[in-house]
């Protein structure tokens, strides 16, 4: 990824996320509340637990909780990979200024324990949804933790952005220091 992330990326990437978050993440989130009724989502909240998840599969009703799996599998099967896309390629080109040994620069695979976790909270939240009013125990219990470490590892993913811009910018000034 190093060897092929350049500027053009950068703006395709950053088109491509802005234009997810201006159009399409609005529309979505009004169709998801017409649908739902409104109120609390897995997707959207960092903390619940298996009971909360419960509430929200109740809340939902029927043709609530099949909209919600139907997003599952189409909206948010795209977005994770508009944000995956953006921060894979704004960490390596930021991190790329490091030697290729460094260990450092294998931070670019954190989104993609992000993405992963995303993944495996809609497919938990999806079949929990499916299932209701039947309990899903395991799966119940286990989808509130991939939420949280989807979170954590986007918020880790665009904090590490902060530690990049200051690898890129001392290898800026290293480097004109050394052409002087």
């Amino acid at each position: 990824m190093y060897k092929r992330v350049n500027w053009k990326w950068v703006v395709a990437a950053t088109i491509v996320f802005a234009c997810f978050i201006a159009f399409i993440l609005p529309w979505q989130s009004e169709k998801s509340k017409e649908a739902t009724g409104g109120g609390e989502s897995p997707d959207s909240s960092f903390l619940y637990s298996a009971d909360e998840l419960y509430q929200m599969a109740e809340h939902y009703g029927e043709a609530g909780r099949s909209a919600y799996i139907q997003a599952r599998f189409t909206f948010d099967m795209i977005w994770p990979l508009a944000y995956l896309f953006l921060l894979v390629i704004l960490i390596s080109i930021l991190y790329r200024a490091l030697p290729a040994t460094s260990r450092w620069r294998w931070i670019n695979l954190l989104p993609f324990l992000g993405w992963g976790m995303d993944m495996l909270e809609n497919v938990g939240a999806s079949l929990v949804m499916f299932r209701y009013p039947e309990q899903t125990p395991v799966i119940a219990e286990l989808t509130p933790v991939f939420t949280l470490l989807k979170w954590c590892m986007i918020y880790a993913s665009f904090a590490a952005l902060v530690p990049g811009l200051l690898v890129i910018a001392f290898h800026y000034f290293r480097k004109r220091k050394v052409n002087k």
